[in-house]
């Protein structure tokens, strides 16, 4: 199996190389795995004038599967918007069409005090938000800044969905539900918008064939307000690319810190990329201080999702929890006082672990 490495900017590298480490320990173990390396975001404009060169899209097209860090510098901010690092990252979505998000949001019991609520209220909670990637008005045309009739700059984007685009993630989030909890929450916001409401019409509609899994539907106002008031009532949240950027990153706030979580994105065929949410973090970037784990549970959900290695996915997790029941911490989910660990050093209490 052939993996394609894209750490990327900023802390990408730092905590690619956490997730790189224990693949390579499982390959050690009789994990039949390639690891091969591409650059990519402002490393992939620095290396080739391009966000993502060339050789590094056909490097990913000869591999099953995407490890990738994160994109993304101040230094980058002033260039064209096509030559900007998150481009790549774009640009790898819509190419291999990988239209479901999964992001995952757990709070180990260890962890339940770094949450931003109570532990009380979200204690044991375990939801999968599943976003649209490739469509809604990220990718919605005409797009553009123009000078209006009144002589003033007028900035426009479009919001798009088309049926088939709706239909294939609910099916992807029904079925994620049967593997949990049965119980599907569809966010929109059809009381104003038209698109979503032809995506509560079609998400409607997908749900006839899973009678077995429970439907709701909420207001994304709503939905972002319960969140935070009760998490624990959701199993399933289903939503479109823009809300879902929103609330993904609300919910990781609810599991204690950004850089625990991981996440896949998959297309019909189930090649996928998958990365830790945050972002590139330039602040603390070179700095060795950055949270691998949600890298390293990225790299958990790769081998079970791309690669058909249940198994030694769960030995990956089961390493993570082990690791923090041990008390191992890195400055963002430590308690105050509290002794942390470098991105080297969380590593390596997870290859113990492991």
């Amino acid at each position: 199996m052939k993996v394609a490495v894209l750490a990327g900017d900023g802390i990408g590298p730092e905590i690619t190389a956490q997730a790189v480490r224990v693949l390579a320990a499982l390959a050690t173990d009789g994990l039949a795995l390639e690891l091969v390396y591409g650059a990519v975001g402002g490393a992939g404009y620095d290396a080739a004038g391009d966000p993502l060169p060339a050789e590094t899209l056909a490097l990913c097209e000869q591999s099953d599967a995407i490890l990738f860090g994160a994109v993304g510098a101040p230094r980058y901010d002033g260039l064209e918007r096509a030559l900007r690092p998150e481009q790549g990252l774009l640009r790898l979505r819509k190419h291999f069409d990988l239209f479901a998000n999964l992001r995952p949001a757990l709070v180990y019991p260890e962890l339940a005090h770094a949450s931003s609520l109570r532990p009380e209220v979200v204690a044991g909670l375990d939801l999968l938000i599943l976003r649209e990637l490739t469509s809604d008005i990220y990718f919605g045309k005409p797009r553009g800044i123009v000078v209006n009739e009144a002589g003033q700059r007028e900035g426009f984007d479009t919001m798009r969905y088309n049926e088939g685009e709706i239909r294939r993630i609910a099916i992807t989030a029904f079925e994620a539900a049967r593997k949990r909890s049965r119980r599907v929450c569809s966010v929109d916001k059809a009381n104003v918008l038209e698109t979503t409401q032809l995506w509560r019409d079609v998400v409607t509609e997908v749900h006839a064939d899973y009678p077995d899994v429970e439907l709701s539907h909420m207001y994304v106002d709503n939905a972002a307000m319960q969140l935070v008031r009760n998490p624990r009532q959701f199993d399933v949240i289903v939503t479109g690319n823009m809300f879902g950027d929103i609330l993904s990153d609300e919910a990781s706030m609810l599991t204690g810190s950004i850089g625990m979580l991981p996440s896949a994105s998959l297309n019909a065929a189930g090649f996928g990329l998958y990365e830790p949410i945050h972002g590139s973090a330039p602040d603390i970037a070179g700095k060795g201080v950055a949270n691998p784990l949600g890298a390293i549970l990225s790299a958990a959900m790769m081998l079970r999702y791309s690669l058909g290695q249940d198994a030694v996915a769960t030995r990956v997790e089961d390493a993570v929890r082990a690791a923090l029941r041990g008390g191992a911490r890195t400055a963002d989910i430590a308690r105050e006082g509290e002794p942390t660990l470098s991105s080297e050093a969380m590593g390596d209490a997870v290859l113990a672990a492991l």
